[in-house]
């Protein structure tokens, strides 16, 4: 299991209810540990499984404060029971992929629209303080700004990038309707143990180092000039507790972009992790695939201003402690 001790302890957490939703995925379940280990009074998590694995929560099975529900957040029923008693909620359910949305689009509304909405009305229903929800780099589209800043955004190109949008328009209209407070990350390709390397729609990096470790060869959708700004699981963490926790009124009710805040492109990503695990395998170049961004690098001012968010872990130790974790789990 990795270790969150690069993210600071967040005093407010510490005997406090929460929700993490979509909690046995990849993200969420870092979320979970972080809670536990920080003495959240009980961490209760939703999750269909459709995506997540029950795997990823064994390590906190046995701990009285851990509890797991089987349910989904299109199931408005389960969202309000799941509220009961909660202090704060960090909602990461969602079907996520661009080109899992690009075959099925009503899939990707039903959950990441609907579900969002039944999420948000049960939170309110149950005077929930707070909640924290994970929106997605997507949403800059076209934008072609050499940095992504969060009131500029372009056309979308996927119904993922819709689907999370329309979180973003609905969060801004229940805070105001309803007096809530509702705190939006625009993650950008997040990565670490426990990201699941297999299917259709797996992210590139457990992809490149599962080929590797394998000895297969990986594919490059375009040139590999494509790139990304990657972003390590335990600075995504710390963005969420720091949300939760934050007393900035000014910083309530607002879209951050999460991140690390530096460009790499999808060859000098692959280059990186073939040099970590010694490989002289080349990768496979492929056609670009339909509504991916070319390039995708964020502003993290806005969140280092408001929420006082900084990266804690760079590419090179979170690539290293990535590595080690998938040579031990990936036979």
């Amino acid at each position: 299991m990795n270790s969150h001790s690069s993210i600071p302890n967040i005093a407010s957490i510490k005997d406090k209810q929460f929700l993490v939703t979509g909690g046995a995925g990849f993200i969420g379940s870092h979320i979970v540990a972080y809670l536990l280990q920080n003495g959240a009074k009980q961490v209760r998590v939703l999750d269909n499984l459709s995506t997540g694995d029950k795997k990823n929560l064994s390590d906190f099975e046995q701990n009285p404060a851990f509890n797991f529900i089987l349910g989904d957040i299109t199931d408005y029923q389960a969202c309000f029971d799941a509220c009961l008693n909660i202090d704060g909620i960090f909602h990461n359910a969602a079907l996520g992929s661009v080109s899992r949305s690009m075959q099925d689009p009503m899939a990707t509304n039903q959950a990441n629209v609907s579900g969002f909405i039944n999420m948000l009305f049960a939170a309110k229903n149950q005077n929930v303080k707070r909640v924290v929800y994970a929106s997605s780099s997507s949403v800059y589209g076209d934008d072609v700004s050499a940095e992504k800043q969060e009131h500029i955004t372009g056309n979308l190109l996927s119904p993922y990038a819709v689907s999370k949008k329309t979180d973003e328009l609905y969060a801004a209209v229940f805070a105001k309707s309803y007096d809530m407070e509702i705190i939006g990350l625009r993650y950008f390709n997040v990565y670490g143990p426990k990201q699941n390397p297999n299917g259709a729609y797996a992210a590139v990096i457990p992809i490149f180092i599962s080929n590797l470790l394998k000895g297969d060869i990986p594919s490059i959708f375009g040139d590999g000039t494509t790139s990304r700004d990657f972003t390590f699981i335990n600075n995504v963490v710390y963005a969420n507790v720091l949300a939760f926790s934050t007393t900035n009124h000014e910083a309530v009710n607002q879209v951050y972009n999460v991140a690390y805040g530096a460009s790499t492109s999808l060859n000098q990503l692959f280059d990186l992790v073939k040099a970590n695990l010694g490989s002289n395998v080349s990768p496979e170049y492929k056609a670009e695939r339909k509504g991916d961004i070319k390039n995708s690098l964020a502003n993290i001012s806005k969140a280092k201003n408001l929420l006082g968010y900084k990266p804690l872990v760079d590419l090179n130790e979170g690539m290293k402690l990535t590595i080690d974790w998938y040579k031990h789990h990936i036979s």
